[in-house]
């Protein structure tokens, strides 16, 4: 039990800390919008010194890939839009349990707007209880229940690819429904939807035509419109009568950071089946972004180091390897998030940005990841999006817009995310249910002995 009392006599100077705090902020917030000004008259230069010397900087830096003083409204999404998400959660093992085995739960949700289809949720529970898959990370040296959290972002992503690939699917047939019988908007039924299947392979796939160089930024009042981009595949957004526009989100970055820390071989074997599911949600042509609430990324702000670095060359290696305060760190540790929020308002974005993360070295060729704030009314949002969403103007606009709407009908946070949370999250009542009709089985079966650890059985109960 927490004493209240205790804790009161070390909060006494706390007030006193945030006041001299959020005075050293804006002041911080100042020098970095100066140095925003600074570098936009030198963007290109600024850019290609980040390019040369990127293996030798000790922090990291995004590249932007629009004007720096880009601010651009986002439009408002079309009336009848999908919108796909999943979310996950787990339940860890425990030897204190009546069985030592683990669940990943994974919370589906498709939302219809404007085309009087019923909206879809569930979830998909998968219960590891083998050998194989309980001592998977061993060989690794990767404790089960940090693996368990890096599993569950596969079957997050593909979950998503099956729930994309059975709504394009349905799409086409209604499409060609629609063509035979009139206009899409004059049908009342909904398309049987195919059963959900597996991911598959990426290799097997027929792959899409290149993508258009990307597009160029600015400010909203000097923006050249795109030109009309060739729909992606069959039914694409060039075919409006085909398809509804969709988005797909997952909530937080698509930057898995945590693979930095892992063996190549452990890597792969969760890089691969993400990557597959990237590729089926690609060829159903529906843009992934991932979005991230309260981002602490400082990728924007890192760039702007780059020109009060006192060196010839920005080189951290050589220079500053040994000292314990960086001479560019001028404004840390300033956020992105809180910088955007001094220069946006409530439905502009910034400028496009280019991660420069390492680890997506590992992601391979065509799998750059993208990012822009936007102000969303209540916070900055950052949105992650792979290349062939962000090089591609129509689909990026369309999956803002999308985005944004999300935001607005959940009242600061993407309703179809929290939806997902909702169908993920497994409750205390849910654990203990899960075991109850385990041990059942296991009695049914003639074990004997079934029953939980006396440290647990002691904990859930207490006789002081």
């Amino acid at each position: 039990m927490l004493d209240l009392t205790k804790v009161a006599r070390q909060m006494q100077g706390i007030s006193q800390h945030l006041n001299a705090e959020t005075a050293a902020s804006r002041k911080r917030l100042e020098l970095a919008t100066q140095l925003l000004w600074r570098s936009l008259a030198q963007q290109s230069e600024l850019v290609q010194r980040q390019q040369q010397w990127r293996d030798r900087l000790i922090f990291t830096a995004a590249v932007p890939v629009e004007p720096l003083d880009t601010r651009i409204e986002i439009p408002v999404p079309p009336k009848a839009h999908t919108v796909i998400a999943t979310d996950g959660s787990q339940m860890t093992p425990s030897h204190h349990e009546i069985a030592y085995c683990y669940l990943i739960n994974i919370g589906r949700v498709v939302l219809h707007y404007g085309q009087s289809r019923h909206p879809f949720m569930d979830s998909l529970p998968e219960v590891f209880y083998k050998a194989e898959d309980l001592n998977i990370s061993r060989q690794w040296g990767i404790r089960i229940e940090e693996w368990l959290g890096y599993w569950r972002t596969v079957s997050e992503t593909v979950a998503l690819a099956e729930l994309c690939t059975s709504w394009a699917k349905s799409q086409e047939d209604g499409g060609r429904g629609a063509q035979e019988n009139g206009s899409i908007e004059n049908q009342t039924s909904d398309p049987p939807l195919p059963p959900l299947h597996k991911g598959g392979s990426a290799k097997n796939q027929t792959p899409d035509p290149p993508l258009p160089p990307l597009h160029k930024g600015g400010s909203a009042k000097n923006q050249t419109p795109d030109p009309p981009l060739p729909p992606l595949h069959k039914g694409g957004w060039g075919d409006p009568k085909s398809i509804v526009p969709s988005l797909a989100m997952v909530d937080g970055s698509l930057i898995y950071w945590f693979l930095e820390q892992l063996p190549s071989e452990a890597r792969a074997r969760i890089l691969t089946p993400i990557f597959a599911a990237w590729e089926q949600i690609r060829t159903a042509g529906i843009p992934l972004i991932g979005y991230l609430s309260a981002s602490r990324s400082s990728e924007a702000m890192n760039f702007l180091r780059l020109p009060v670095c006192p060196h010839p060359v920005p080189n951290c290696q050589t220079f500053c390897h040994n000292l314990d305060k960086l001479p560019c760190e001028v404004f840390d540790p300033l956020r992105d998030t809180r910088f955007w929020l001094s220069q946006l308002q409530p439905g502009q974005r910034s400028p496009l940005w280019r991660s420069g993360a390492k680890i997506l070295d590992l992601y391979g060729k065509g799998q750059s990841i993208y990012f822009c704030y936007v102000h969303v009314g209540a916070e900055i949002a950052r949105i992650d999006m792979p290349g062939w969403v962000a090089e591609d103007g129509v689909m990026f606009e369309r999956a803002l817009s999308l985005m944004l709407a999300q935001v607005q009908k959940g009242y600061g946070y993407p309703v179809t995310l929290a939806e997902a949370h909702n169908q993920a999250v497994v409750t205390g009542s849910d654990r203990a249910r899960f075991f109850a009709m385990l041990e059942q089985q296991m009695i049914k079966a003639g074990l004997r002995n079934v029953g939980t650890s006396y440290k647990e059985t002691r904990k859930r109960g207490s006789i002081a």
